[in-house]
């Protein structure tokens, strides 16, 4: 428990079990609840997406609040749903901000592909809305709001009104503000035309605020006018103020007095326990892995592969070539070559799935793949696969990787982001001390793909020397504890100066 309670209010665009597109929605609907456990009174805002209807969630009435826009005020309902925490009173609330006009649709950013065309006044009215109810809390609850923790472009916008528009109003007095960076690669660009949506000063379109190369962007606003900028993993943290993966805004990065700090991500390991997943069609444990088996048996049936005791590697992921699923496509003929098979699930751009669905016609025993999402075939793959293959070109912090730790499933990872942090690389020293959990790719190439297969491979031969690896994996700790430990001192120190 924390000595020192505080007020958090946190604000997300998608957050589990209400509305994901994803990894932003684990980590929002994970964060709260472990920073609740902390002592904390958490508050996490959301859109009520249409989606929040069909969560199997109840929602209850909290107040009507009249939100500025451009068009004048708009009559907004606020919900909310108690998430309860730990044994005693403990309690997450999640509030929902209701406007059917912006909110109610089939996706949250995009119907088939394109993006929504109103995307900014829908989420300027989400940091409007952010505002007004810091207000209600304060007037109506005695609620001070002590730290405003802000997930991506989506909610970047509360920290400008906070720095410009609001700052002389009584909830914004003493506020902190911290935005954490999930992905520097969606940063919610829109048009200069639009500008006005955000109902912000004219004055604030300039290149020392929201305008980028001619167009607005909301995610260089938050990071200029934040009070602390994190990310979520160390080594990403360093890689964002460089060109390769800043895009663009590793200047705007490394200009703030105090440069982004990564915290790594962690995983709800009451969802994620091979101990319990309601799933599998067996469970295991790290003393106890004959489950672990059964799952690949059953796997290998539901793919309609042949249930034999070769490799059997997989992959879950968006089908893009950021996550580097070009490079698997270029190397399947090498690795149909060799004695394995090959699990695939994801949905992404057209031209890779269309690949992917003539290779799968090539190596019908071999190759088994599902276009789309389906969590409970996430699940079994992790418990199934012997191993997962993530060449990500970037890969901010990862959570497949921290799943397949926890299921016993090596991971094959490209040496970067969270990747690099969460993954011990078998290497001549490792090997010696122990603790490796994986590989590493090091280059972005498919032949440096190839070349760590095929030593995970081999490796894979030598089944004493396999389960070390699955063992160390397993015993590795990839809750969330450790990572709302590091917010809890980050909000401690903000709100009451350091020390």
């Amino acid at each position: 428990m924390t000595q020192h309670p505080l007020n958090l209010l946190m604000v997300a665009s998608e957050a589990v079990p209400y509305a994901k597109t994803g990894g932003l929605a684990d980590v929002a609907g994970a964060l709260p609840i472990e920073l609740a456990k902390l002592g904390h009174d958490v508050i996490l805002l959301l859109p009520h997406y249409r989606c929040l209807s069909e969560s199997g969630r109840s929602f209850r009435s909290v107040c009507r609040l009249h939100v500025p826009t451009p068009q004048g005020l708009v009559d907004t309902l606020i919900e909310e749903d108690v998430i309860p925490v730990g044994e005693g009173d403990g309690r997450v609330r999640v509030w929902t901000i209701r406007n059917e006009a912006l909110y109610d649709r089939p996706g949250l950013y995009q119907d088939q592909g394109a993006d929504y065309p109103d995307n900014l006044d829908r989420f300027s009215f989400l940091c409007r809305a952010t505002i007004k109810v810091m207000a209600y809390l304060r007037a109506s609850c005695q609620w001070e709001t002590h730290v405003l923790h802000l997930h991506d472009w989506q909610a970047a916008l509360c920290a400008v009104y906070l720095k410009t528009i609001d700052r002389d109003r009584p909830e914004a007095q003493g506020v902190r503000t911290v935005l954490t960076l999930h992905n520097v690669g969606y940063q919610g660009l829109f048009p200069e035309n639009q500008f006005e949506k955000t109902g912000l000063p004219p004055s604030l379109y300039n290149p020392a605020g929201l305008e980028y190369y001619g167009s607005v962007n909301l995610l260089k606003g938050g990071i200029v006018f934040a009070d602390y900028v994190t990310t979520v993993s160390p080594t990403y943290a360093q890689e964002i103020l460089t060109p390769e993966f800043g895009f663009g805004l590793e200047g705007v990065l490394r200009n703030r007095a105090n440069l982004p700090s990564g915290i790594l991500n962690g995983i709800d390991t009451v969802r994620w326990n091979p101990e319990t997943d309601s799933y599998l069609p067996a469970n295991y444990s790290v003393s106890d892995r004959s489950g672990k088996q059964l799952c690949k048996r059953m796997l290998q049936r539901e793919f309609q592969l042949p249930e034999t005791a070769v490799p059997l590697l997989s992959v879950i992921a968006r089908l893009t070539p950021q996550k580097g699923l070009d490079l698997v496509e270029a190397i399947v003929p090498q690795l149909m070559a060799m004695d394995l098979q090959l699990v695939i699930l994801g949905t992404g751009e057209p031209e890779l799935e269309a690949k992917f669905k003539i290779l799968q016609a090539r190596y019908p025993l071999r190759i088994g793949l599902r276009i789309g999402f389906d969590e409970g075939l996430a699940h079994r793959i992790e418990a199934g696969a012997d191993m997962i293959v993530m060449p990500s070109r970037y890969e901010p912090c990862g959570l497949s990787q921290l799943y397949s730790l926890r299921y016993g499933t090596v991971p094959v990872v490209r040496k970067t982001g969270g990747l690099a942090d969460t993954v011990i690389p078998l290497t001549s020293q490792v090997r010696e001390a122990g603790g490796a959990t994986g590989f590493h790719v090091e280059e972005d190439k498919a032949e440096a793909l190839l070349l760590v297969l095929r030593q995970a491979i081999a490796l894979y031969q030598d089944q004493s020397r396999w389960e070390q690896l699955v063992e160390a994996g397993m015993k590795t700790d990839v809750s969330w504890a450790r990572s709302a430990d590091t917010y809890d001192r980050l909000f401690g120190s903000l709100v009451r100066g350091p020390g």
